[in-house]
């Protein structure tokens, strides 16, 4: 290709000589419907790539050298959005140049895994203080202060027992806004106020049951620990019982429909959650010693509940995943060339094993394509994936399947426990396995199928 010369309108972005390598390109992007106004910020992309790679032609770029101009490229653009355009911009380039090469790199994760995750992501929210998450919950004037100390010093007694930090924070979301409707002091409350506000929640906001359950256990933590009194909701006030609802489970044939309208890292990623039946943030946080090929099996740490279990590696994905973590290492060894890289590690386990952070060990699995600096401890990282990303990912991949249901991560996880129950492990098997605290969590899939061992249920219009 040879330099472009642009147009100098806002109107038109192509070059002024047609049939030209710049024209091919414009018109790929045009197919790809990439949008008029960004298609000379494609060029400009492609320009800083072809000037990284001199006189070379480009079917003759290897796989190796790509890997590197995007990790680069992750590392030095700040704005997702930027990453994302680059990175297309240079998949459709080499697309139309026919680089063989090219199809081996996954685009995908460069381009919507490269998200990099904020100070207040509950994987690093632990080591901000509870008055920097309060002043990105509210405004300083929305709240008195005695009713924001209050808050704060519950969020320590929270850290105290260990809750999870999604617990957290919705625990303090709700006790912001129960004291922002009340408007009392914390010393005046009472327990009809919560009776008040519950009303409020199920009777003008309708929030669901188990939204209100969650909003009075806050209340109750608050009333228990903060203000050192039982709450009381009296006789006349009774919270709504939970539904229980059916899993959304798929079938064996639209699990493959989905896995095959994925790719690279996301199927990688999307199989592992049907296969093993771990949760989303199990997954994404899951680090390179947890996986035991030799004994075939997947270590989860500190699951819901704070509970580690193990669950099996699935055959199928052994060799994707050895090979994904050969490319993990690469990129590892990559981020130390160019000095110290730490990883996050959970609790106290940074000042027990100082040299942890920077041992290959404790690594994520699934990184981020891009690092991040740590203004505090100056540290570089390199986090996991933002699960928003897989989300994202699987949710497109099942519109593209046609599957018409409401399929997301967690419908992996039930189709996993259902696919094992007709397969005819028993119940106590697959509860040790999803890492249920009681089994009665785990019955309820047995109510999305023909139970093993009995006929299977004819209905009566098919007598």
């Amino acid at each position: 290709m040879v330099e472009p010369t642009i147009r100098k309108s806002s109107e038109s972005t192509l070059p002024v000589k047609p049939y030209s390598n710049w024209q091919r390109y414009l018109d790929l992007l045009e197919r790809h419907q990439v949008p008029e106004r960004c298609r000379r910020w494609y060029v400009r992309h492609v320009e800083a790539f072809l000037a990284a790679f001199p006189g070379r032609r480009l079917r003759e770029i290897g796989h190796d050298e790509l890997g590197d101009y995007l990790a680069q490229l992750a590392r030095n653009t700040q704005a997702d959005w930027q990453l994302r355009q680059k990175v297309d911009a240079i998949r459709l380039l080499l697309e139309l140049a026919g680089n063989r090469q090219a199809m081996m790199i996954d685009w995908n994760y460069w381009a919507e895994m490269g998200k990099t995750i904020s100070q207040d992501h509950p994987t690093l929210a632990r080591e901000l203080p509870p008055e920097a998450l309060l002043r990105k919950a509210l405004q300083p004037e929305d709240l008195p202060e005695a009713s924001r100390d209050a808050v704060i010093q519950m969020v320590r007694i929270l850290r105290t027992h260990h809750y999870s930090i999604r617990t957290e924070a919705a625990y303090r979301d709700w006790v912001l806004r129960f004291l922002a409707l009340t408007g009392r002091p914390p010393e005046a409350l009472e327990s009809r106020d919560v009776c008040a506000f519950l009303s409020h929640l199920a009777m003008e906001r309708r929030v669901s049951q188990s939204t209100q359950r969650q909003a009075l256990n806050a209340l109750n933590f608050f009333f228990r620990h903060l203000l050192e009194r039982e709450l009381d909701l009296g006789d006349g006030f009774r919270p709504a019982k939970r539904g229980r609802r059916l899993p959304v489970v798929l079938s064996r044939d639209e699990v493959a429909r989905l896995l095959d309208e994925l790719e690279g890292t996301a199927q990688l990623m999307a199989g592992l959650l049907y296969g093993t039946g771990m949760r989303l943030m199990e997954l994404i946080r899951l680090r390179v010693q947890d996986v035991d090929f030799e004994r075939q099996l997947i270590v989860v740490r500190d699951g819901k509940g704070r509970k580690d279990r193990v669950v099996p590696l699935p055959q199928r994905y052994r060799d994707a995943l050895r090979r994904h973590l050969e490319a993990r290492r690469r990129q590892f060894e990559r981020d130390r060339i160019e000095g110290p890289i730490s990883v996050y590690l959970p609790d106290a386990l940074a000042r027990k094993y100082p040299n942890a952070a920077t041992d290959w060990r404790w690594q994520y699995v699934f990184a981020s394509g891009r690092l991040s600096h740590d203004p505090r401890s100056g540290q570089r990282r390199r986090h996991h994936i933002h699960e928003n990303t897989l989300q994202k990912a699987i949710q497109k991949a099942a519109q593209r399947a046609a599957i018409p249901k409401r399929v997301n991560c967690h419908a992996l996880r039930h189709s996993f426990a259902t696919h094992l129950l007709e397969a005819g492990y028993d119940i106590r098997t697959v509860q040790e396995l999803l890492g249920h605290a009681d089994v009665s969590t785990t019955m309820i899939y047995t109510h999305v199928l023909n139970k093993p061992g009995l006929p299977p249920v004819v209905s009566p219009a098919d007598f």
